[in-house]
């Protein structure tokens, strides 16, 4: 198995056939005829284009950047991203866990999030490009008539043609409601499309020869609010019965941003309907545009959560390099030896300190955006319904925490590679500072992580009947719990045990809140809920791990100690592998997770000084 710096193939088979058995989706029909070796030829082909041309392209995005014709609205990509786009599509990489009837591959979405962290870690600018197409084409699969269906999915399946999602406007960001973009029905069928959406990603770009816009807008007459809002299909360019394309459709990008990272991704400013004549199609029902946006925007801040762990990825494995290869300073047992040689950082306590961190984080968003695509898997294929039922619980409550928990510790794990590079870090000859800018917006974009928290604390937790949602996490915890006696060390096992009694401690009180209606208390707490469950899931994963590795580890070490033991791990990379593995989920129950305990306290003791606060309590002048 290769090395490349992106993303550890050694770690994403361990979960993927280790951990997750991904074998046992052969009991149901749609994953029969799969095997290990096609998973293995899907993840080697991931990693080739992603390793040479998603990778080498990646610097041309943020330096070479995008090219906007004012004049004409078009966008011009770096020409490296043209040869990755079409290595991607041409494999099929886009529609990868679409089944063969509706013309993809019909793998698991384990496969196809395993697959994406290469592709995002190699270039996530580009990555955003080839995956709208996939989220786009899946709102047709699923709402679209037999006509939308016809006129639009033969060239997205293809490739051929691209994707984006048009929610935010000026004044209708995360109040959605109040979005002004309107739809005039016309007599045959079609709709009139007007308005302006911002921040659309994708929006503009001369990869694809049309680009496909889902876009919310109120067809005039209807109800204020969400519940107003339908979605319609607006093209780039109009479609002919033929299937070729006709005529530009009223629509043009305006202005792109300019961004602190992703610089290789037009996020774009698009107006429809300057001239009156911008035709839309309403895909699924009028007033159910929310319903159905809520599909693509699901899938888009489980995606972004991928995104966040492939930057990590590749920012960790930089550093692993750099602090193999800088000599500097002796080895702490040799500080007071003048004469001593100079090692590699990587020998410095406080280097392995920060490289454990990264790891352990690193492999922990790993297990939960795998095992949550790995529930996905059961959910659209099993026809139990306990099973079904157990598995939307886990899908649901785990959705906020991939996106807003992995993407707030994107931001950290970066920030820790730079530190790990020191000054170099800090300069743009290294790619850890793109890393670091790349990786911000991921916590912001696809709803903020304050509308994730809420929606786990509120609509996940607090508003599901009867904690359903929670009381099956809690039920998965137990399992690990009870399969680690009698293989992992007690000290590892009781922090997660006492974590999930304080959880339980925590939900009752905000349980007693929301019936006593202090709301203001509960919302101030929804960021601190989220961000404190996130280390528990990670903590009870490295557990599952822990369950795993130490029997395997064992079996390569026995009980060799001391050199010995050294010995054995560099003569035998499975052993290195299974000890690292072991003592990166030993380092995140013990000196990472304890935090939790800290995070929960905070939430207990109900604080109450941003309640108390007012405007006027900032100083500062009122307008920038």
């Amino acid at each position: 198995m290769s090395l490349n710096q992106l993303v550890d193939s050694r770690d994403v088979r361990f979960v993927v056939f280790e951990m997750l058995d991904i074998d046992k989706l052969k009991r149901f029909e749609r994953f029969a005829e799969f095997d290990r070796s096609m998973y293995e030829d899907t993840l080697n082909l991931a990693e080739k284009i992603a390793v040479n041309q998603f990778y080498t392209s990646n610097a041309d995005g943020d330096k070479i950047g995008l090219k906007f014709n004012t004049a004409t609205g078009e966008v011009t990509v770096p020409d490296s991203f043209h040869k990755a786009f079409q290595a991607f599509t041409e494999a099929g990489f886009h529609n990868l866990m679409f089944p063969p009837d509706e013309g993809g591959m019909g793998l698991p979405v384990t496969i196809s999030f395993a697959s994406e962290e290469y592709f995002n870690a190699g270039n996530t600018a580009l990555s955003m490009y080839c995956s709208s197409i996939t989220g786009t084409a899946h709102l047709i699969i699923n709402n679209g008539s037999a006509a939308l269906k016809k006129m639009f999915l033969p060239k997205m399946i293809a490739g051929e043609w691209g994707g984006t999602m048009c929610l935010t406007e000026p004044g209708a960001g995360t109040d959605v409601g109040a979005l002004k973009t309107k739809a005039m029905r016309q007599s045959d069928g079609t709709y009139l499309i007007s308005g302006q959406k911002i921040f659309i990603s994708n929006g503009e770009q001369d990869i694809t020869e049309n680009i496909i816009h889902p876009v919310l807008a109120r067809i005039e007459g209807d109800p204020a609010g969400t519940k107003g809002i339908s979605i319609f299909i607006v093209p780039k360019y109009l479609v002919n019965e033929d299937g070729s394309l006709g005529k530009r459709n009223d629509m043009i990008c305006s202005g792109i941003e300019h961004k602190m990272g992703l610089k290789g991704n037009a996020t774009s400013t698009l107006n429809f309907g300057d001239n009156g004549k911008c035709v839309g199609y309403l895909l699924g029902k009028e007033c159910q545009g929310m319903k159905i946006m809520f599909q693509l925007m699901n899938e888009a801040r489980i995606y972004t959560g991928i995104q966040a762990q492939s930057v990590s990825s590749a920012a960790y494995l930089h550093a692993v390099t750099y602090a193999r290869n800088r000599i500097q300073g002796a080895h702490i047992t040799q500080m007071l030896n003048d004469s001593a040689p100079k090692v590699a950082i990587i020998e410095h306590p406080d280097v392995k300190r920060m490289l454990l961190y990264m790891k352990s984080t690193v492999e922990g968003m790993r297990m939960l955006t795998l095992y949550l695509a790995y529930n996905q898997d059961i959910m659209l294929s099993s026809a139990d319904a306990e099973e079904l039922k157990e598995t939307k619980a886990v899908i649901e409550i785990l959705t906020p925490i991939v996106k807003a928990g992995i993407s707030d510790a994107a931001w950290l794990v970066t920030a820790e590679a730079i530190q790990v590079y020191g000054g170099y870090g800090y300069c743009q000859e290294y790619p850890v500072e793109q890393y670091a800018r790349d990786s911000k917006v991921f916590s912001i974009y696809e709803g903020t992580n304050a509308i994730q928290s809420l929606d786990l604390q509120m609509r996940k937790i607090l508003m599901d009947p009867n904690h359903y949602n929670y009381s099956i996490l809690k039920k998965r915890i137990a399992e690990t719990l009870k399969a680690a006696k009698g293989i992992v060390d007690d000290k590892y096992i009781t922090p997660v045990d006492r974590g999930m009694a304080k959880l339980d401690e925590v939900i009752n009180m905000m349980s007693s809140q929301m019936q006593e209606g202090k709301f203001m208390a509960l919302v101030l707490n929804a960021t601190p809920l989220q961000q404190a469950m996130f280390p528990l899931v990670l903590a009870w994963l490295h557990l599952w791990s822990l369950t795993i590795t130490i029997p395997k580890m064992k079996a390569f070490l026995g009980d060799a100690k001391g050199e010995a033991r050294q010995k054995l791990v560099s003569e035998n990379n499975e052993a290195a592998y299974y000890g690292g593995r072991v003592l990166s989920s030993q380092f995140f129950i013990g000196s990472e997770y304890p935090k939790y305990f800290g995070k929960m306290e905070c939430i207990m003791g109900n604080e109450g000084a941003a309640i108390k606060a007012v405007s006027d309590n900032f100083t500062g002048a009122l307008k920038e």
